[in-house]
């Protein structure tokens, strides 16, 4: 189902009694974060929250604060309209069936085909409940509950932010969500590292000396905060897959001070610029790494109006050591492109990012081994699709090995692999925040091997067979225990 408004899909987490709501005034320096932090590190990722009084410089907001609307899987599911996100996983793999691709490039041209037909082509719209409140001049920043999150961050920073760009040569269009240090009351950073698209559309501009107008959309439907931090194949448009989840067309509406079209129904829309060639330092900020990421020059994004639902929500999240909301997040994208894994690794059961990985430092992997190295080759494989390509440790087991069981995955990776046969280590591009590295954005990979051992593979020995007890003596015990309660 879609969500006419953000504050629709709070509703019914309240309906749903996974909201709490907070009717007392509290500071958006560090203490909403700390608050929240406690939540999202309760059992299951705890409720979601609402301060109806965010405090901002000793003033409320008029702007109530949502955080850690996504924490937990039944809410992940419910901001996606499903009981479980598995049944998205379910409609991509019935996509790609309808007419099974020969390579990964017709895959995905398939994936974009059926998502067309699913009625989720975007309609355009002459005005949208975004554009209730309209401030072109008297606007400020500092009247949003903008939260600084933890305590050496540079800066309050915007932190689920929907960033709409477009490439001025093809059209295409991107929405990311990257992080924005506020500066002033009409600036802020607009963090897109190197790698990120939004990224290669400034580059553009900024080789042909033009302004570029981005649109920082927050709130709508969840579906568009989804899309925005989804790992998408390269070209197909967020907007898109926003409306193949949400099964209803997002409608579109033109920002008021810069050419870019931006959902009808977000909260809140900031329309503004970016200046080539103007950076100025961003940072400390707690990041998803669990530490504070370094001070940068990233570019500046100037904000020319404003404009709201009158009745607008600030969501937003904070990150940090795991468990935290993203990992919820970054889980459910994991489930729904299973499908798209499985399209080029037909051999891959089950893939998993533990939350101790903090998304690409650590991935498990499960296949039905055929052949010697056949790990490997799933490995180097997934280091080259998209951003996998930053996994820093990927370990491979046996189809009966449950990847979401981190304990059972460690038991075999230490009981079934030497070091120096079963592991292989590769020069990759490197997340931007990870600090590990000596050089930014370069860094070493490692894959393990912890799958049973075939001929070919250098083991010279009989390979044993794992204990498992006998489904008689299990059921025999079963009916025993039964009598005894």
């Amino acid at each position: 189902m879609a969500y006419r408004s953000f504050r629709d899909f709070v509703d019914a987490l309240d309906r749903a009694g996974e909201l709490r709501k907070i009717d007392i005034p509290v500071d958006t320096d560090l203490l909403i974060s700390e608050w929240a932090n406690r939540e999202m590190k309760s059992p299951g990722g705890g409720k979601a929250l609402l301060f109806e009084q965010p405090v901002v410089d000793g003033k409320v907001s008029p702007f109530p604060v949502a955080i850690n609307t996504m924490g937990s899987r039944k809410r992940m599911a419910m901001s996606l309209g499903r009981e479980s996100v598995d049944e998205i996983a379910q409609e991509i793999q019935l996509i790609l069936k309808a007419k099974p691709p020969t390579d990964l490039r017709e895959g995905f041209a398939l994936l974009k085909q059926g998502l067309h037909l699913l009625h989720a082509r975007p309609k355009q719209v002459s005005s949208g409940p975004c554009q209730e409140v309209v401030k072109i001049d008297n606007f400020s920043l500092n009247d949003l509950p903008i939260l600084k999150c933890w305590p050496k961050d540079g800066g309050r920073f915007i932190t689920l932010p929907h960033v709409h760009t477009r490439d001025p040569e093809t059209g295409a269009r991107n929405v990311g969500c990257y992080r924005m240090q506020l500066f002033d009351e009409r600036t802020t950073a607009m963090h897109w590292q190197v790698h990120k698209v939004g990224a290669r559309h400034g580059k553009i501009y900024y080789e042909r000396g033009e302004r570029m107008p981005v649109a920082v959309t927050l709130g709508g439907d969840p579906a568009y905060s989804f899309a925005a931090t989804a790992p998408l194949p390269d070209g197909l448009d967020e907007i898109l897959f926003a409306g193949f989840l949400r099964r209803k067309s997002v409608e579109l509406v033109k920002c008021k001070t810069i050419d870019v079209d931006v959902p009808a129904d977000v909260d809140l829309v900031l329309e503004g610029y970016v200046q080539p060639g103007e950076m100025r330092p961003e940072g400390p900020f707690g990041d998803h790494t669990g530490y504070y990421t370094a001070i940068e020059d990233y570019p500046v994004f100037h904000v020319t109006a404003i404009t709201h639902r009158k009745d607008a929500l600030y969501p937003t999240t904070i990150v940090g050591i795991p468990p935290m909301e993203d990992f919820y997040i970054g889980d459910a994208s994991v489930r729904i492109f299973l499908p798209v894994f499985k399209m080029n690794f037909p051999e891959l059961v089950d893939m998993t990012l533990p939350a101790e990985g903090v998304f690409h430092n650590l991935v498990f992997v499960s296949i039905r081994k055929q052949y010697p190295y056949q790990a490997f080759k799933v490995m180097h494989g997934l280091w080259g699709m998209g951003q996998m390509m930053f996994s820093k440790y990927i370990i491979v087991v046996d189809e009966d090995c449950d990847v979401h069981n981190t304990s059972e995955v460690l038991f075999r990776l230490c009981a079934n692999t030497d070091p120096e046969r079963d592991s292989t280590v590769i020069r990759n591009p490197s997340d931007s925040l990870d600090h590990a590295p000596s050089i930014q954005n370069i860094g070493s990979h490692m894959g393990f091997d912890a799958t049973r051992k075939l001929p070919g593979e250098n083991h010279q020995r009989p390979w044993p067979e794992l204990l498992k007890m006998t489904e008689e003596a299990q059921r025999l015990v079963d009916a025993l225990q039964k009598k005894t309660r």
